[in-house]
């Protein structure tokens, strides 16, 4: 019975700990085409496969297109964000080169919470 309690003990705390890391706040601030970032800043070619570490994460193959939306800065400034479909998320910068540029001037602005949940079919998940 002891066994059975460490072992549901272990495996909550696994899930605790995973759920932290997949709502951790990557960058307190991000660059974007405009102070709203909703317009798209470029467009972007994949250079290879990429699998994300969690729901976050924009998974691609190579030569696929994506419109990056923002790009995260100052702490972090080696993810990006943007879509590929209906699908949203971060994608490492390094995986892609850049095919067309739609804005010139970046706009700086501070991140929100809401910019690393989650989101499935429309909603949010909170982890």
């Amino acid at each position: 019975m002891s066994r059975i309690l460490h072992q549901r003990i272990l495996l909550l705390v696994i899930s605790f700990s995973a759920s932290l890391q997949s709502t951790k706040v990557l960058s307190e601030w991000k660059k974007c085409g405009d102070p709203e970032c909703e317009k798209a800043m470029s467009r972007v070619q994949a250079t290879t496969d990429y699998l994300g570490p969690d729901c976050r994460y924009l998974n691609f193959k190579t030569g696929e297109e994506i419109m990056v939306y923002s790009k995260l800065s100052r702490e972090n400034e080696n993810l990006w964000t943007g879509s590929k479909g209906k699908d949203f998320g971060y994608f490492p910068r390094d995986a892609v080169k850049v095919e067309e540029v739609f804005i010139g001037e970046e706009v700086e602005v501070l991140t929100k919470e809401t910019d690393f949940l989650c989101l499935h079919e429309d909603k949010y998940v909170f982890e």
